[in-house]
């Protein structure tokens, strides 16, 4: 009984290998018996059409191309056009109610207060080291006049002390004692600058000071950098803030981006600016316009990035949620066929058969353009076509047929 199951098997194998892969022989051996089997019908046969070939029918569909939107379609998400977390810049207490998340802001209303402490004081103190630094400069620029002056006496001494030694009415000693004053006065004019110097340094210090103080106390409110909704509370009150301690998350949903990402043998068939339209999960029927499509491949994917910016004013997009885009692209001619019509060849060609003249099976490649619940967009057709919708696989290229039209599809 073992024995006799294997050999079933095996003969099972050997009619499917024929049937699959041996098909246009099997069908041409069939051919052969059967005009073998039946002489007188084979001869009549010749007799008309010249040669000996069996004639089977076949359901055939004449196909016109048209023109077609031939979109790039993608799988992708929204996205928040904008979203920042918010956070401190100083250590201190929250002394604001909190804001509830889903609430709406406007930019610059206040999502956090903090207790300014100390601030205030700090502030006045540099204002006050401020004005004591500018009261120096009159001082110090007087000082430096003084020092001049020192020095255009002191030239003048010398001057006069030069001639009475050249002249013989003045004594040397006079005469490098007014060279000794006229290098304290000038040494007197470097230090008077360098006073000067000094003090206006310490105006910028304390200029420094007051600003540093006021930004202290700008810390003290955090508003909402742009107009959106919270994602979350704001920080509570009483809750101690650090620097980068979380006051609130705020998105903006208006406008709205969806993210895809285009493979490589499509990215050149999107341009920056293209409309597009997108469905989301929940049945909503979006369209916007290319923003932004990516100059660098994803590593591992090896595909670009493309956002699309769509308008939501009132707010019906989430962020996240899942879309089905199409990216308009340049038309292309399309035959609309059933997805039953496509068969493969012999080298596994992905193609449909035809009826060409004199009623004689031909195949054809073709390239699938878009695949819909009612049937198939495909490429690489004539611009007119019949094509065999039912039989197909029963007949091969060269083989003669009785073809019944039906009428296309609209």
């Amino acid at each position: 009984m073992r024995l006799i199951s294997l050999v079933n098997a095996a003969l099972v194998i050997v009619v499917l290998f024929f049937l699959v892969f041996q098909r246009d022989s099997l069908f041409a051996f069939a051919g052969r018996a059967e005009a073998d089997a039946n002489p007188e019908t084979a001869t009549e046969s010749a007799a008309d059409s010249g040669e000996e070939q069996l004639t089977i029918g076949v359901v055939a569909m004449r196909s016109s191309a048209r023109e077609i939107d031939n979109a790039v379609q993608l799988r992708g998400q929204t996205r928040a056009n904008r979203e920042v977390e918010v956070l401190a810049e100083t250590t201190s207490t929250v002394i604001s109610e909190p804001k509830r998340k889903g609430a709406f802001v406007e930019a610059g209303d206040l999502l956090c207060e903090l207790d300014p402490g100390t601030r205030p004081a700090s502030l006045a103190e540099a204002k006050a080291a401020k004005l004591e630094a500018e009261s120096r400069i009159p001082e110090a620029e007087a000082r430096l006049q003084e020092a001049h002056a020192r020095v255009a006496e002191a030239q003048i001494n010398l001057t006069a002390a030069n001639k009475l030694s050249e002249t013989g009415f003045g004594s040397e000693t006079r005469r490098i004692s007014s060279e000794a004053a006229m290098r304290t006065a000038e040494a007197g004019v470097k230090t008077a600058e360098a006073g000067l110097e000094a003090t206006r340094a310490g105006i910028e210090a304390a200029t420094a000071e007051v600003k540093a103080a006021e930004r202290e106390i700008e810390r003290q409110t955090i508003e909402a950098p742009f107009k959106g909704l919270l994602e979350s509370d704001t920080a509570e009150l009483g809750s101690l803030m650090q620097p980068g301690s979380l006051c609130a998350t705020v998105i903006q949903l208006n406008p709205i981006k969806l993210v895809g990402f285009v493979p490589e043998t499509e990215v050149n068939r999107v341009i920056v600016g293209s409309e597009a339209t997108a469905q989301l999960v929940t049945g909503l029927q979006v369209a916007g316009r290319v923003t932004f499509l990516s100059r660098s491949a994803d590593e591992v994917t090896r595909t670009f990035e493309v956002e699309i910016t769509v308008p939501n004013p009132e707010l019906a997009i989430r962020d996240g949620q899942t879309a089905d885009i199409r990216i308009s692209a340049a038309g292309a001619k399309a035959h609309f066929l059933p997805q039953s019509a496509l068969t493969l060849n012999n080298e596994g060609q992905v193609g449909v058969r035809t009826v060409g003249q004199g009623n004689v099976v031909d195949f054809h490649p073709v390239a699938l353009l878009r695949d819909t619940a009612e049937g198939v967009w495909v490429g690489g057709l004539p611009e007119t076509v019949d094509v065999i919708v039912v039989g197909q696989e029963f007949v091969t290229r060269g083989v003669m047929v009785e073809p019944t039209y039906r009428e296309a599809a609209k």
